[in-house]
């Protein structure tokens, strides 16, 4: 695990390409073939990496839907997992590196692992809106579009900024079902 964490900051910091496995035992102060003694490769540890942030989002999303409750419930609930995870070594990872630099057997896995989660977040869209708590869309594009802005916090998160992941996922899923449109106070008659 602390070979996977440290390699996961350093490629945040650095980026995949510019990171060495050099890099990864000299931060861990271990030798370059201990290292061979954990992994195989860097791109093992990349898809890794991203596995552990996507099985803690599916793990998480899996607990809410598990505990029932009304779907703008649970979908909240799932958002504020995905924000947590994404604010995270492993979540930023997947955010800022993703797939690109894995060959092509090694993403297909990851994107079978990613429409788990996206399919969790069409069904409670669809759900929301026949409860009548969401407006009617297409939940595929609603889905979308909620898990591109919730995954583009792990590109601008920094820990020590002024926000906490709390705060962030609060203000997040108030705009993201929100908006930002000024309503106008309802009248009521006399």
């Amino acid at each position: 695990m602390a070979v996977l964490r440290t390699a996961a900051q350093l490629f945040n910091e650095r980026g995949f390409h510019a990171t060495s496995l050099d890099d990864i035992a000299e931060r861990l102060n271990v030798s370059k073939p201990t290292l061979y003694y954990y992994i195989e490769n860097k791109d093992q540890i990349l898809l890794e990496c991203v596995k552990m942030a996507l099985d803690l989002m599916q793990t998480g999303i899996g607990e809410v839907r598990a505990a029932g409750g009304s779907a703008i419930d649970q979908l909240k609930a799932c958002m504020r997992i995905y924000s947590g995870v994404v604010t995270q070594d492993f979540g930023m990872c997947v955010i800022r590196i993703g797939e690109d630099p894995l060959p092509d057997p090694l993403k297909k896995e990851l994107r079978r692992l990613k429409a788990g989660i996206d399919g969790h977040f069409r069904r409670l869209i669809e759900e929301g809106v026949a409860e009548g708590a969401l407006a009617p869309c297409d939940p595929k594009m609603a889905a979308f579009m909620l898990a591109g802005a919730l995954s583009w916090i792990g590109r601008w998160y920094r820990p020590d900024g002024d926000l906490t992941p709390d705060q962030i996922a609060d203000q997040g899923i108030e705009l993201l079902l929100n908006g930002v449109l000024q309503r106008a106070p309802t009248q009521v008659n006399p």
